[in-house]
């Protein structure tokens, strides 16, 4: 083969390499897991949205999802490389995570009360109704198979153990928040969906009639009868499946009844929005706040420990129990280190601070005391 034919089969060979990866990428990434961007009138409402700015959401107060200060942060190529293959061996546990199974089928649907499965998976029931926040039950909180593996022993529910579920409530598309996997599984049994704006496309995308989905707005109020409200509220975060930033948006929670009034973070940073929403509500009597997964590099996006113990009193909780740890490792702290800091953060404080472990009931009437677990 002369130099020339050669060239011209290393060239023909190359882009042919080159179309065959970009179609794999391209089959890759319109998978269903990764969602749409929201068109039609579901685009239309969003428009009208005071919080979305041409083309994406923003928080109340604009913010920088990583920070300024070099001091604080890596370059992002380091930072990924730590993340992806740098040494895990204190992000994770030991030994498997302590689990309690509680029969969610055994339950009466007419007690209120509240478990916690792990990282910001919530089971709620309040008048009557079951309500599931944030599920994630697949063994991976991303789209690649070997990033963000949950901890041995902390995957203990699947959708067999589940009853008929009323409202499904999502505060945001983060793969760690949204898990197509999991909702494929529950939907036969998932009645009604409740998101911020744009998260529905998600939902229709995967089947869900539009019917049976709420969407709206923060500051917006949903009454699903027999006495429960639910609050869609601001959060101080971000979305984003793939390479579009802010095209949904992000939220917290409140489900007040006659008798009860619980808070859901979601994920988010510190700012006053907590204090507002803590007077507008008077208080929660329970309140599952973030405390986990953060950095000083974007702790804009993450509540650090003393920031959780913060807002907890912002909002005027009587108990709190932490969210967004205890099953995944998304940050470069140690595993435990967010559960021990917010108990030392949390002494002399006027709230009780309620550590159950994943799976563990959590009463609404009566004092409960749960052991540290994550001491491991």
């Amino acid at each position: 083969m002369n130099r020339r034919n050669f060239i011209r089969n290393f060239l023909i060979g190359s882009a042919g390499l080159t179309a065959a990866a970009g179609g794999g990428i391209c089959y890759y990434v319109n998978r269903p897991e990764f969602g749409r961007l929201p068109s039609g009138a579901r685009l239309k409402k969003i428009l009208a949205s005071p919080h979305y700015f041409t083309d994406h959401f923003e928080c109340l107060t604009p913010i920088k999802i990583m920070s300024d200060d070099t001091q604080d942060r890596e370059d992002r190529f380091t930072a990924t490389w730590k993340f992806l293959f740098g040494d895990k061996t204190a992000l994770m546990p030991p030994v498997p995570v302590p689990t309690v199974k509680t029969d969610l089928k055994s339950l009466n649907p007419g007690d209120d009360c509240a478990i916690w499965m792990g990282h910001s998976t919530i089971y709620l029931q309040l008048a009557g109704r079951r309500i599931l926040i944030d599920p994630v039950f697949s063994p991976y909180a991303s789209p690649i198979f070997f990033v963000n593996r949950a901890f041995e022993g902390t995957n203990i529910y699947s959708e067999d153990d589940f009853p008929t579920i009323d409202i499904l409530a999502i505060t945001h598309d983060h793969w760690d928040h949204l898990d197509y996997s999991t909702i494929a599984a529950l939907r036969p049994k998932i009645k009604h969906v409740l998101c911020p704006l744009g998260v529905g496309e998600y939902f229709e995308q995967w089947g869900f009639d539009n019917d049976d989905i709420t969407e709206e707005d923060w500051f917006h109020a949903i009454d699903f009868g027999h006495g429960l409200m639910a609050h869609i509220l601001p959060s101080q975060h971000f979305s984003g499946r793939m390479f579009t930033q802010n095209p949904t948006e992000w939220c917290a929670f409140a489900f007040v009844t006659a008798s009860q009034k619980i808070f859901c973070s979601g994920d988010g940073g510190y700012s006053d929005h907590f204090k507002k929403i803590g007077r507008h509500f008077g208080g929660f009597d329970l309140a599952f706040i973030e405390n986990g997964q953060y950095n000083k590099a974007w702790h804009a996006i993450h509540l650090l420990p003393n920031e959780t113990a913060q807002a907890a009193q912002d909002l005027m909780a009587s108990k709190v129990v932490p969210i967004h740890a205890g099953k995944f490792a998304l940050s470069r702290h140690v595993w435990n280190e967010p559960y021990r800091e917010l108990v030392a953060e949390s002494v002399d404080k006027n709230y009780k601070l309620l550590t159950p472990r994943i799976g563990e009931l959590i009463n609404f009437y009566g004092e409960q005391d749960f052991q540290p677990w994550f001491e491991i």
